[in-house]
């Protein structure tokens, strides 16, 4: 496998042919004006550290560790990010190359299948360069234990034949940087773990940095928002910066096809409307989620796969998509016998205890026919 540097210079433009304007020589102009603009499109993610937005505590202890090593002039140590899907992890990763002038590769766990899919990227590895391996936490044993004497001593091992005739060669390494991110923490083995020197974990944003993100972000894509838009837009995106920039290329489509192509609050609305996303950030899928325990199960307690089963949806999908949103804001508990929906989930769509009560007696009493048996 081949190493995969993103790290390139400011005038170097990427080796991408002219994409051709849509509907005609006079169709779009508007949109193509800037041969950059599909540039700024797909670099929505700051550059810097200091562009950074959010994750105060960790950008300031970052900063500390970069200024460190620039003073040393040693590579960073090994550093372990962790969070929720999301919330920057990628970002942060690449921005840390930046700052320190060095190159990036990529690579993914689940893409590793065997130490040979390593071992490019080890042996390609310049002095103080930076790996990131995304989804960490799916390594398999065999090129985790690989990884193990090149994080520690910048060598590996390799063995050549079978049987007697085998032999191991030592191959020093260049002392580089290993970045991994994931989003189950705790499903990274201890060995591994320990092996990070430094460990940062992201939480989720605020309303007001989110806003501040979707605002900058407006201006990259060219595009004119209402501060109260960039508000509404801020508080569907359920904490995370990649949910309010996929809300925000969203808008952006409705606002150009329906609109005169700036975001008003109306706009937005409208826009989020058609996704189907309500003031409180749920989507169809988690409505559907609880007006389901609600109606067949009488407010619950469900077991997650009762409701996968009613819903038609798998409930590793639920446990993973749907539920960890639901939980944190108070819509739903957990407890040993199941889901049960919250009062906050009751009032936010509408269902009065009353009527749940009405439901729940419905459905535990049996039929007239039945009635008469007792």
């Amino acid at each position: 496998m081949a190493r995969k540097t993103t790290i390139r210079n400011d005038d170097e433009e990427p080796d991408e042919p002219k994409r051709p304007t849509l509907g005609g020589d006079n169709a779009g102009a508007g949109n193509f004006e800037d041969p950059n603009q599909q540039r700024f499109d797909d670099e929505l993610r700051p550059s810097k550290l200091e562009d950074v937005v959010g994750q105060i505590a960790v950008v300031e202890r970052l900063k500390i560790l970069l200024e460190a090593t620039k003073k040393r002039k040693e590579p960073l140590g090994h550093l372990l990010l962790d969070g929720p899907p999301g919330l920057g992890k990628t970002t942060l990763a690449t921005v840390i190359p930046r700052e320190l002038g060095t190159e990036l590769q990529i690579t993914a766990g689940p893409s590793l299948g065997a130490p040979k899919d390593l071992l490019p990227y080890l042996t390609n590895a310049s002095y103080g360069s930076v790996l990131l391996i995304d989804e960490i936490h799916r390594l398999p044993p065999t090129v985790e234990e690989f990884l193990y004497p090149a994080m520690e001593d910048f060598r590996i091992d390799i063995t050549l034949g079978d049987g007697l005739n085998a032999r191991t060669i030592n191959m020093k390494l260049q002392p580089f940087t290993l970045i991994g991110a994931t989003t189950r923490s705790g499903m990274l083995t201890a060995p591994l773990r320990d092996r990070f020197v430094n460990r940062e974990h992201l939480d989720f944003y605020t309303t007001s940095e989110l806003s501040t993100i979707i605002t900058r972000n407006s201006n990259k894509l060219r595009t004119e928002i209402a501060p109260e838009a960039a508000h509404e837009i801020a508080i569907r995106s359920r904490g995370t910066p990649r949910k309010a920039n996929n809300w925000l290329r969203w808008t952006r489509d409705f606002a150009d096809a329906r609109a005169n192509g700036k975001i008003t609050l109306e706009v937005a609305r409208a826009a989020l409307k058609m996704k189907g996303v309500d003031d409180a950030g749920l989507e169809e899928q988690d409505r559907r989620y609880l007006e389901t325990i609600i109606s067949v199960f009488s407010g619950g307690p469900a077991g997650v796969q009762a409701v996968g089963h009613t819903l038609n949806i798998p409930a590793d999908t639920l446990e993973d998509e749907v539920e960890p949103f639901l939980l944190r804001e108070g819509f739903i508990q957990r407890t040993p016998r199941g889901r049960m929906v919250t009062a906050k989930a009751l009032a936010h769509l509408g269902v009065s205890q009353k009527s749940k009560s009405k439901t729940t007696k419905s459905n535990s009493d049996p039929p007239a026919d039945q009635r008469e048996l007792f």
